[in-house]
């Protein structure tokens, strides 16, 4: 079975995305899949040739020896086209390479998660791994997400969301609004991003506008949240129709919260597997989990984060991301690790349960003759 690899992309988490393949490529079975790795540069270019990883993580020299590649929007024809230019005349040669039975999206952030290139893989009509359409983009949304979830009387913080155009005309006006709706501390947050990339902590007005400045960068839409002291839990979800949950693990920032730095850089933060929570707190956290993967109608894999409050022990419902880090310290794979699914066998899973997505999508019926 072939499976393409597709990884880099145009969000501010390109270089996660490196990680993560790299890891995924590590770990998948060359005796049960063929491998085809297909990069996106960070302004877009789909790239293929002998490593386009390597050639992602070793710069712009490397890239432009890389030839172009393209996946066929052709249902009959699951094929990456490649197309390389002879530089003194200009000639351009377009090589037909492989068929691929499966695409699996590394990609995380705008253009990967949030159902873009999803999109494209339905027009194919390719199997892929993860949630489809619907799943991918109220995932990817922080402010629809936690409308969603208000819907599917699941818990979450007070929040409000604001347009990028509506701050930077009515800069006051927005601040004070927010003020006067939320209780300081707050988080602010792009919309559509994740790896905690353009997030902050505003303890006071002047943090606030900065943050807002910050988020703004990164997304149209900015959400913000009331902050709370809580500690962070995950679980990792797996399955399509019937999915299962992990065990949980804790996140220990050493730092005011579990940010970019700490995910992917420093190793200063603690992630305790399992979580040192109660009986009664795993069942209720993974029975949300199991419902808000239900709600917004996802496949295949996500991670979902809760808040449990250090005083109270209330739960919330922070984020469900659909194409959680896959790298070697990811909480995703390491949670599924210590449930009893190692690494490899985690990417067996998620390539069946692409495949049994794929067989229900055929099982619709495309088409409507009208009896005269």
């Amino acid at each position: 079975m072939r499976i393409g690899i597709l990884f880099g992309g145009r969000s501010g988490e390109h270089e996660v995305s490196l990680r993560s393949a790299r890891s995924v490529l590590q770990a998948i079975d060359r005796e049960k899949y063929s491998v085809s790795l297909i990069g996106i540069t960070k302004n877009g270019r789909w790239i293929g040739g002998e490593n386009p990883l390597a050639a992602l993580e070793d710069g712009d020299e490397a890239i432009e020896r890389c030839p172009d590649t393209i996946l066929l929007i052709d249902p009959v024809d699951n094929s990456l086209i490649q197309i390389s230019r002879n530089s003194n005349d200009e000639t351009i040669y377009i090589n037909k390479t492989e068929d691929l039975d499966v695409i699996f999206p590394v990609l995380h952030g705008s253009f990967g998660e949030d159902g873009a290139v999803q999109g494209l893989f339905e027009l194919a009509d390719i199997p892929y791994v993860g949630s489809g359409l619907v799943g991918s983009s109220v995932g990817m949304d922080k402010g629809v997400f936690k409308s969603v979830m208000c819907s599917a009387g699941l818990p979450v913080l007070p929040s409000m969301t604001v347009n990028r155009s509506e701050y930077r005309s009515n800069t006051a006006i927005m601040v004070d609004r927010i003020i006067r709706k939320l209780t300081l501390p707050v988080f602010i947050k792009p919309a559509n991003l994740g790896s905690s990339v353009g997030i902050t902590k505003a303890n006071n007005i002047g943090e606030l506008k900065s943050g807002l400045d910050e988020a703004s960068k990164w997304d149209r839409r900015i959400v913000i949240e009331e902050g709370v002291n809580a500690r962070e839990i995950e679980v990792s979800v797996l399955g399509n129709d019937d999915p299962q949950v992990s065990i949980a693990g804790e996140v220990v920032p050493q730092r005011d919260f579990y940010d970019y730095d700490a995910k992917y850089v420093s190793d200063d933060s603690e992630l305790l597997i399992p979580a040192p929570i109660s009986p009664d707190q795993l069942v209720r956290i993974q029975e949300m989990a199991i419902a808000a993967y239900k709600a917004v109608d996802c496949s295949g894999m996500a991670r979902v984060d809760f808040l449990l409050d250090k005083s109270s022990g209330k739960v919330w419902i922070n984020e469900l991301n659909t194409i959680p880090g896959f790298t070697k310290i990811s909480m995703y794979p390491k949670l599924w690790q210590a449930s009893g699914i190692e690494y490899p066998e985690l990417i067996d899973k998620l390539i069946e349960l692409a495949l049994e997505r794929k067989e229900q999508r055929d099982a619709t019926e495309r088409s409507f003759e009208v009896l005269h």
